[in-house]
């Protein structure tokens, strides 16, 4: 959840952000050239148009709103398993949307692996959550099974 609102919030900061980043990297790198070149693109607009970064501020958003759903599987996990489910599909379907995207947007592929990285790396704490909820589940149903008999 937490880090679902944080990355939310860092979308919105987008220029002064990239500036940050550009200083860290060689700018002879592939990752340094990307990401300056980005940080170029995104000054130019915000200068420009800075009506456009709405969109950004929305996305930040979404990502906040979407992180205050998971608050429902910490209250009530087995009521709420189907949040982690969602939470799961959402990680999956990253994977295709990056690579027909970055395709359509002229990203580089190796910055389309380090997008589907984010549905990968977000589906270990899903699976862990979702196995200890079927723990809950299994020990309730045994529970009442130990009631009715």
């Amino acid at each position: 959840m937490i880090m679902l609102a944080l990355s939310g919030l860092t979308a919105i900061p987008t220029v002064s952000e990239l500036s940050l980043a550009v200083r860290f990297l060689d700018e002879n790198s592939a990752v340094g050239h990307w990401v300056n070149e980005v940080r170029i693109a995104i000054k130019n607009t915000s200068a420009n148009y800075p009506y456009l970064f709405y969109g950004y501020d929305w996305l930040g958003f979404s990502h906040i709103i979407i992180a205050i759903a998971f608050i429902g599987p910490y209250k009530d996990p087995v009521k709420n398993k189907w949040v982690i489910e969602f939470g799961a599909i959402a990680c999956l379907l990253i994977i295709p949307f990056a690579f027909i995207a970055g395709n359509l947007r002229g990203i580089p592929f190796w910055w389309q692996l380090i997008d589907c990285s984010f549905g990968i790396f977000g589906l270990i704490p899903l699976c862990i959550c979702y196995h200890k909820i079927n723990l809950i589940e299994d020990a309730a149903k045994v529970k009442d099974l130990e009631t009715v008999n």
